[in-house]
């Protein structure tokens, strides 16, 4: 590949790569809370803006979850039907994220005829392989209703370590593979009743048949986060095949013979659910008009994958997403959903799974009250405050905790008093007393080394965002910020106006400098206040280009709502700038508002009142 010319800065050459972020798949049984969107949400988005920013090739999908039972029940307890439950909620999670500003190029959902028939190629070409065997289980049913109860709607202690809630799937604590009749003491998260377990005949992927390469594969993975690493390499000890058929009328047919016609079995939502990441990106070429563009993604090895979600989702994304990719190969005549190339699809590059958040002390519960839903929570506080939260404080290496004492603290004493008191303060002088971006004398040493400190940060912030430290990579951010706080104090512009102005104009124009770089490099964080700020700087056109809500038509004529955006035609470069001199500046806004300290007497109060 020719290494290609950033228009922007024709002197710096750079060679495009070709990225695919897959991030988790929201429950369409119910809108999202801020716990969620701290494991796949923001950070996915920091990650995607920055790489579009560099000038790479970069395509962030995923979508609504909206199979399996726990859309049944949620449907049951609303009195309506599993479709028009998932139609709901799909529009709300849409609305939510496009809200938070995540930058999809293709945010969809599971009940798409697209991804119905790549979940079935997948199915029917690892059956044909082997790779799934016919056997079976002791399968767990609602004493009351008589439906299915999946694995995770199934808590009681787990018999390796006794811990107190475990899954029907897996031991959180220690990370053991379970099934729901190996729990000591079962009971239905749904009404709190033991489940009747009984005989039925399911399909299972033979997991342990891929052991050998995933321990190889893992071994190797030194980038990634030891807790993934580790985590993932534990569950290689104990690996058995696992059910992806449950006894369901609502879900994706399995694609054999013997079940045309039949409506007691589906394929199970987790299998279902991770083969999404490849029909999106299917979905994502159709809809741009590039039908085969989804290949670049996942048959070019030059292409890496990085996925985005929860710790309680690792073993989909490091053991058995892999397996079925493994398996699958280049299918049984290098086709996919009807045609292509005779390779492989690709295995994740990196799995940045992030810890859990809690709420005041409180693990989050939707049916207790202890949460605080996205919608709520972008109409009262703004977007870039909950994303500077989330990546300041949130869950990236460790389980934290959100409390409102903290997100006022954070957002008053650290957003609004370093950065946004910066922007203000340099902005309005220059406006008052010249109107415009200052005609500069030659830089004194201290000038030249605001901007030297300034411009390093492209290097020291990108190297982070790239291991997905974001935290850090904030923070070295919010260091420079400091920096140019700490020159404005010493060359102190508001006395030199009076005393020098030509000596004035050279600190402003250093100082606009300092803060249009600054935009860039917190950009990927706080997307609404850089475009704003883009603006004040008097500059034109879209940063980084803005998610939009569109409308997709399938072949079969059904058309869906998606979250997606044409971030081509962006102005932004992840590359020091050049602030023209004599620019016009408009009038000066605040970037961010102050809260008031009553804030946090007024959301405990909200909190304890749905509490009861």
């Amino acid at each position: 590949m020719t290494p290609e010319i950033n228009p922007q800065y024709p002197s710096k050459a750079f060679m495009p790569e070709t990225i695919l972020l897959n991030v988790a798949w929201p429950y369409a049984n119910g809108p999202r809370h801020i716990g969620h969107v701290a494991g796949f949400g923001v950070p996915s988005d920091i990650f995607a803006r920055y790489h579009r920013l560099k000038g790479n090739r970069v395509a962030m999908v995923s979508g609504t979850d909206e199979h399996g039972t726990p859309v049944t029940v949620q449907a049951d307890k609303e009195g309506v039907t599993p479709q028009e439950l998932v139609d709901r909620y799909n529009e709300v999670i849409v609305d939510d994220l496009f809200k938070l500003g995540l930058s999809y190029d293709m945010f969809t959902r599971t009940t798409t005829a697209n991804h119905s028939a790549i979940v079935q190629d997948i199915f029917r070409v690892l059956h044909e392989k082997g790779y799934i065997l016919r056997k079976t289980s002791m399968g767990a049913f609602s004493a009351k209703t008589g439906n299915t109860l999946p694995d995770r709607y199934i808590e009681g202690t787990c018999p390796h370590c006794d811990y107190h809630e475990a899954r029907g799937d897996q031991c959180d604590n220690c990370g053991k593979q379970l099934d729901p009749i190996e729990l000591i003491a079962p009971r239905s998260k749904v009404d709190g009743e033991p489940p009747v377990f009984r005989e039925s005949e399911h399909f299972f992927l033979d997991l342990p048949a891929f052991v050998d390469p995933l321990q190889r594969w893992i071994s190797e993975q030194d980038h990634w986060r030891p807790n993934v690493r580790g985590f993932s390499l534990n569950l290689l000890k104990d690996l058995m095949p696992r059910p992806i058929t449950r006894d369901l009328e609502w879900g994706i047919p399995i694609p054999l013979e013997e079940f045309k016609g039949r409506n007691d079995k589906k394929i199970y939502v987790w299998f279902d659910a991770v083969i999404g990441y490849l029909s999106a990106t299917v979905e994502w070429a159709a809809y741009i008009g590039q039908p085969e563009a989804w290949r670049d993604f996942w048959q070019d090895d030059k292409c890496r994958h990085y996925y985005f979600m929860g710790k309680d989702n690792i073993v989909f994304h490091t053991v058995i997403w892999p397996s079925m990719l493994i398996g699958y190969g280049s299918g049984l005549d290098g086709t996919l959903g009807g045609g292509g190339a005779n390779a492989p699809l690709l295995i994740p590059y990196d799995v940045a799974s992030s810890e859990f958040l809690t709420m005041e002390g409180r693990k989050f519960s939707s049916s207790r009250g202890v949460v605080i839903y996205v919608k709520d929570f972008l109409e009262r506080y703004d977007a870039d405050a909950l994303r500077f939260y989330l990546t300041m404080a949130g869950p990236e290496s460790q389980d934290t905790d959100f409390t409102w004492s903290e997100f006022v603290r954070r957002n008053n004493d650290e957003l609004v008093a370093t950065w946004g008191n910066l922007v203000n303060r340099v902005l309005s002088i220059a406006h008052k007393h010249f109107g415009k971006v200052p005609d500069a004398g030659a830089p004194t040493p201290e000038d030249q080394a605001l901007l030297d400190t300034v411009e390093a940060g492209f290097d020291s912030v990108g190297a982070l965002i790239e291991k997905c430290s974001f935290k850090a990579a904030i923070n070295e951010a919010f260091r420079l910020a400091d920096a140019a706080n700490r020159y404005l104090n010493d060359m102190e512009p508001w006395r030199l106006v009076k005393e020098d102005k030509e000596r004035a104009a050279t600190v402003l124009y250093t100082a606009l400098r300092a803060i249009d770089n600054l935009k860039t490099l917190l950009a990927p964080f706080l997307p609404f206040s850089a475009q704003h700020l883009h603006e004040l700087l008097g500059l034109g056109g879209e940063l980084m280009g803005e998610p939009r809500i569109d409308f997709h038509t399938e072949p079969n004529g059904v058309r869906h709502r998606i979250l997606t955006g044409d971030y081509s035609k962006a102005v932004g470069h992840w590359e020091p700038s050049r602030l023209p001199q004599g620019q016009s500046l408009p009038q000066p806004k605040p970037l961010f508002r102050k809260l008031d300290d009553s804030v946090v007497e007024e959301e405990l109060a909200r909190l304890e009142a749905t509490l009861g």
